[in-house]
């Protein structure tokens, strides 16, 4: 059974709201910066570059609050969600069948596929407008 996880978007502030969400649930948030992510374009300004790309605060044994800053010209506005449905599978071919499923009649944001922190990861929006993203951890953090 694959983990459910909100993943909240905000627009610059997502580290203020992690530990807003800190102070509420408990717990102790991890943070990763758009700077910590290796691959960052030189273009990207020094502010872009502190904002946060993930922070994760357990809320149980299976469950995160999840969230992030945009990066530039992904802003959240009136016409998307500022969120996302994380859904942490078991294997790279749990991922595979639920991107395959999940797409059809939808859009991709994010192929299919192996990066820094997943062997298996993918960004797509259902036919209902849900976004969501793919991730199956495996031996990538190893």
């Amino acid at each position: 059974m694959p983990a459910l996880n909100p993943y909240l978007l905000f627009n610059g502030n997502a580290e203020e709201a992690i530990t807003f969400y800190q102070s509420v649930f408990g717990g102790e948030a991890t943070i990763v910066r758009f700077r910590d992510m290796g691959e960052t374009p030189p273009e990207m300004p020094e502010d872009v570059l502190n904002r946060v790309a993930n922070a994760q605060l357990p809320l149980s044994e299976t469950n995160n609050l999840m969230v992030s800053d945009c990066p530039p010209g992904s802003e959240i506005d009136n016409s998307k969600p500022g969120f996302i449905v994380q859904v942490e599978v078991e294997s790279a071919a749990e991922a595979e069948r639920l991107f395959n499923e999940l797409a059809p009649g939808g859009s991709v944001s994010m192929p299919l596929g192996r990066v820094q922190w997943a062997e298996a990861f993918a960004m797509v929006t259902d036919k209902f407008s849900v976004p969501w993203m793919i991730n199956y951890t495996g031996n990538a953090l190893m």
